[in-house]
Protein backbone atom coordinates (compact mmCIF):
# COMPACT_ATOMS: atom_id res chain seq x y z
CA UNK A 1 0.00 0.00 0.00
CA UNK A 2 2.75 2.14 0.85
CA UNK A 3 4.76 1.32 -2.68
CA UNK A 4 1.41 2.28 -4.21
CA UNK A 5 1.51 5.66 -2.29
CA UNK A 6 4.73 6.27 -3.44
CA UNK A 7 3.96 5.64 -7.51
CA UNK A 8 0.98 7.70 -6.96
CA UNK A 9 3.11 10.96 -5.64
CA UNK A 10 5.23 10.08 -8.70
CA UNK A 11 3.13 10.32 -11.42
CA UNK A 12 1.60 13.45 -9.96
CA UNK A 13 4.86 14.90 -9.26
CA UNK A 14 5.84 13.88 -13.18
CA UNK A 15 2.71 14.34 -14.38
CA UNK A 16 2.83 18.23 -13.28
CA UNK A 17 6.20 18.70 -14.36
CA UNK A 18 5.28 17.82 -17.87
CA UNK A 19 2.90 20.11 -17.71
CA UNK A 20 4.78 23.15 -16.89
CA UNK A 21 7.65 22.27 -19.36
CA UNK A 22 4.06 22.01 -22.12
CA UNK A 23 2.94 25.66 -21.10
CA UNK A 24 6.78 26.64 -21.20
CA UNK A 25 6.70 25.70 -24.87
CA UNK A 26 3.58 26.79 -26.01
CA UNK A 27 4.47 30.51 -24.25
CA UNK A 28 7.44 30.32 -26.32
CA UNK A 29 5.86 29.27 -29.74
CA UNK A 30 4.17 31.80 -29.61
CA UNK A 31 6.42 34.35 -30.49
CA UNK A 32 6.63 34.95 -34.18
CA UNK A 33 9.65 32.73 -35.30
CA UNK A 34 11.03 31.46 -38.69
CA UNK A 35 12.89 28.55 -39.58
CA UNK A 36 16.16 29.57 -41.84
CA UNK A 37 16.11 27.02 -44.83
CA UNK A 38 18.96 25.94 -47.03
CA UNK A 39 19.24 29.10 -49.86
CA UNK A 40 16.97 31.65 -48.18
CA UNK A 41 18.56 35.14 -47.16
CA UNK A 42 17.12 37.82 -45.00
CA UNK A 43 16.07 39.40 -48.02
CA UNK A 44 13.96 36.86 -48.66
CA UNK A 45 12.34 35.97 -45.25
CA UNK A 46 11.71 39.72 -45.08
CA UNK A 47 10.20 39.79 -48.60
CA UNK A 48 7.88 36.71 -47.17
CA UNK A 49 6.65 38.52 -44.19
CA UNK A 50 6.41 41.79 -45.45
CA UNK A 51 9.16 43.42 -43.19
CA UNK A 52 12.26 45.36 -43.63
CA UNK A 53 15.06 42.88 -43.35
CA UNK A 54 17.47 45.40 -41.29
CA UNK A 55 14.00 45.37 -39.04
CA UNK A 56 15.56 41.42 -38.52
CA UNK A 57 18.89 42.41 -38.71
CA UNK A 58 18.42 44.61 -35.56
CA UNK A 59 15.81 42.33 -34.20
CA UNK A 60 18.34 38.93 -34.04
CA UNK A 61 21.64 41.24 -33.44
CA UNK A 62 23.32 39.68 -36.35
CA UNK A 63 25.76 42.19 -37.80
CA UNK A 64 26.10 43.23 -41.35
CA UNK A 65 28.91 40.80 -42.16
CA UNK A 66 26.99 37.80 -40.42
CA UNK A 67 25.74 35.49 -42.56
CA UNK A 68 22.75 33.05 -41.98
CA UNK A 69 22.55 29.46 -41.87
CA UNK A 70 19.82 26.68 -42.20
CA UNK A 71 18.47 25.43 -39.08
CA UNK A 72 18.58 29.06 -37.54
CA UNK A 73 15.47 30.80 -35.69
CA UNK A 74 15.23 34.04 -37.02
CA UNK A 75 12.30 36.36 -34.40
CA UNK A 76 9.78 38.34 -36.84
CA UNK A 77 8.92 40.92 -34.23
CA UNK A 78 10.85 43.34 -31.92
CA UNK A 79 12.64 41.86 -28.32
CA UNK A 80 11.49 43.59 -25.45
CA UNK A 81 15.13 44.79 -25.15
CA UNK A 82 15.67 46.72 -28.33
CA UNK A 83 17.86 49.63 -27.58
CA UNK A 84 20.28 47.25 -28.47
CA UNK A 85 18.95 46.43 -31.84
CA UNK A 86 18.27 50.31 -32.61
CA UNK A 87 22.00 50.60 -32.44
CA UNK A 88 23.00 47.89 -34.67
CA UNK A 89 20.46 49.15 -37.53
CA UNK A 90 21.78 53.17 -37.58
CA UNK A 91 25.38 51.37 -37.57
CA UNK A 92 23.64 49.57 -40.73
CA UNK A 93 21.83 52.27 -42.27
CA UNK A 94 24.90 54.47 -42.68
CA UNK A 95 27.08 51.55 -44.23
CA UNK A 96 24.59 51.36 -46.99
CA UNK A 97 24.43 55.07 -47.81
CA UNK A 98 28.30 54.88 -47.54
CA UNK A 99 28.45 52.21 -50.34
CA UNK A 100 25.40 53.15 -52.55
CA UNK A 101 27.05 56.41 -52.67
CA UNK A 102 30.38 54.54 -54.06
CA UNK A 103 28.88 52.87 -56.57
CA UNK A 104 25.79 54.27 -57.80
CA UNK A 105 24.00 57.26 -57.63
CA UNK A 106 21.15 56.07 -56.41
CA UNK A 107 19.56 58.28 -53.51
CA UNK A 108 17.13 57.60 -50.73
CA UNK A 109 14.88 60.40 -51.33
CA UNK A 110 14.28 58.59 -54.46
CA UNK A 111 14.61 61.84 -56.79
CA UNK A 112 17.16 59.91 -59.25
CA UNK A 113 14.82 56.85 -59.62
CA UNK A 114 13.19 56.50 -63.17
CA UNK A 115 11.03 53.50 -63.87
CA UNK A 116 9.97 51.13 -67.39
CA UNK A 117 8.21 48.03 -67.52
CA UNK A 118 10.62 45.37 -67.43
CA UNK A 119 9.46 43.11 -70.43
CA UNK A 120 7.17 43.45 -73.77
CA UNK A 121 3.99 42.00 -73.03
CA UNK A 122 -0.36 42.53 -71.54
CA UNK A 123 -0.92 42.91 -68.56
CA UNK A 124 -3.14 39.91 -68.05
CA UNK A 125 -3.68 39.82 -63.90
CA UNK A 126 -3.92 43.72 -62.08
CA UNK A 127 -2.62 44.19 -59.21
CA UNK A 128 -5.20 44.50 -55.94
CA UNK A 129 -4.71 45.97 -52.78
CA UNK A 130 -6.79 43.85 -50.83
CA UNK A 131 -5.27 40.29 -51.95
CA UNK A 132 -3.55 38.48 -49.78
CA UNK A 133 -1.80 35.86 -52.21
CA UNK A 134 -0.95 38.26 -55.10
CA UNK A 135 0.70 41.02 -54.51
CA UNK A 136 1.96 42.01 -58.09
CA UNK A 137 0.77 42.22 -61.50
CA UNK A 138 1.02 39.24 -63.81
CA UNK A 139 2.34 39.90 -67.80
CA UNK A 140 2.15 37.72 -70.97
CA UNK A 141 5.12 37.01 -73.24
CA UNK A 142 6.77 34.52 -75.51
CA UNK A 143 9.26 32.11 -73.67
CA UNK A 144 12.90 33.27 -73.20
CA UNK A 145 11.96 36.66 -74.03
CA UNK A 146 13.84 39.28 -72.43
CA UNK A 147 13.30 40.28 -68.70
CA UNK A 148 14.83 43.96 -68.05
CA UNK A 149 15.36 45.46 -64.45
CA UNK A 150 12.31 48.53 -64.17
CA UNK A 151 15.10 50.99 -62.23
CA UNK A 152 18.46 51.53 -61.60
CA UNK A 153 19.23 49.12 -58.23
CA UNK A 154 20.97 46.20 -56.64
CA UNK A 155 20.58 43.07 -56.88
CA UNK A 156 19.61 41.40 -52.85
CA UNK A 157 18.22 38.00 -53.85
CA UNK A 158 18.62 35.21 -57.12
CA UNK A 159 17.42 32.30 -56.89
CA UNK A 160 14.48 29.83 -56.33
CA UNK A 161 14.19 29.98 -52.33
CA UNK A 162 10.57 31.41 -52.27
CA UNK A 163 7.97 28.96 -52.90
CA UNK A 164 5.37 30.03 -55.82
CA UNK A 165 7.82 32.29 -57.51
CA UNK A 166 9.98 30.30 -59.84
CA UNK A 167 13.25 31.81 -60.37
CA UNK A 168 13.16 35.20 -58.46
CA UNK A 169 14.55 37.84 -58.89
CA UNK A 170 14.83 41.17 -56.25
CA UNK A 171 16.28 44.46 -56.34
CA UNK A 172 16.58 47.19 -53.94
CA UNK A 173 16.10 50.67 -55.24
CA UNK A 174 16.83 52.95 -52.48
CA UNK A 175 15.85 52.70 -48.66
CA UNK A 176 12.59 52.85 -49.82
CA UNK A 177 11.65 50.71 -52.88
CA UNK A 178 12.46 46.91 -53.87
CA UNK A 179 11.19 45.47 -57.19
CA UNK A 180 10.85 41.72 -57.69
CA UNK A 181 10.23 39.25 -60.86
CA UNK A 182 9.37 36.08 -60.67
CA UNK A 183 8.48 33.08 -62.72
CA UNK A 184 12.20 33.74 -64.76
CA UNK A 185 14.06 30.69 -66.97
CA UNK A 186 17.04 31.68 -67.03
CA UNK A 187 18.69 34.23 -64.36
CA UNK A 188 21.36 36.55 -65.83
CA UNK A 189 22.66 38.67 -62.80
CA UNK A 190 23.49 37.35 -59.66
CA UNK A 191 23.18 38.92 -55.69
CA UNK A 192 25.55 41.95 -55.31
CA UNK A 193 25.51 42.96 -58.84
CA UNK A 194 24.66 46.53 -59.30
CA UNK A 195 22.51 47.34 -62.22
CA UNK A 196 20.79 49.93 -64.35
CA UNK A 197 17.04 50.51 -66.01
CA UNK A 198 16.19 48.79 -68.93
CA UNK A 199 19.46 46.09 -68.35
CA UNK A 200 18.40 42.11 -68.95
CA UNK A 201 18.20 40.48 -65.98
CA UNK A 202 16.46 37.12 -66.92
CA UNK A 203 14.62 35.58 -69.11
CA UNK A 204 10.96 34.39 -69.13
CA UNK A 205 9.81 31.52 -67.91
CA UNK A 206 6.21 29.74 -67.25
CA UNK A 207 3.80 30.42 -64.85
CA UNK A 208 1.40 28.45 -62.61
CA UNK A 209 -1.05 28.13 -65.71
CA UNK A 210 2.31 26.78 -67.98
CA UNK A 211 2.40 29.84 -69.87
CA UNK A 212 5.07 32.09 -70.55
CA UNK A 213 4.55 34.83 -67.63
CA UNK A 214 6.36 37.45 -65.52
CA UNK A 215 5.29 38.21 -61.97
CA UNK A 216 6.32 41.34 -61.27
CA UNK A 217 5.90 43.32 -58.27
CA UNK A 218 6.84 46.87 -56.72
CA UNK A 219 7.09 47.38 -52.82
CA UNK A 220 7.67 51.45 -50.91
CA UNK A 221 8.72 50.35 -47.32
CA UNK A 222 7.64 46.63 -48.16
CA UNK A 223 4.36 47.80 -48.51
CA UNK A 224 2.86 46.53 -52.02
CA UNK A 225 1.95 48.99 -54.61
CA UNK A 226 0.47 49.04 -57.87
CA UNK A 227 3.21 48.63 -60.48
CA UNK A 228 1.64 50.17 -63.04
CA UNK A 229 1.45 53.43 -61.37
CA UNK A 230 5.21 53.46 -62.02
CA UNK A 231 5.95 51.86 -65.20
CA UNK A 232 2.36 52.85 -67.03
CA UNK A 233 0.33 50.08 -68.74
CA UNK A 234 1.69 47.75 -71.21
Amino acid sequence: MCMDYKKIITFISLSLFLLSCSSIQLEESSEKRHFVRSGETLYVIAWRYGLDYQSLIAWNQISSKALIYPGQIIKLTAPTDFANAKEIVAKSNKQKIVRKNKRTSITSNNRNLKWASPTNGKVIRQFSKSSKLFSGILLSGKLGQAINAASDGRVVYAGNGLVGYGQLIIIEHDNTYLSAYGYNEGLIVKEGDWIVKGQKIATMGMGPEKLPRLYFEIRRNTDPVDPLSFIGKS
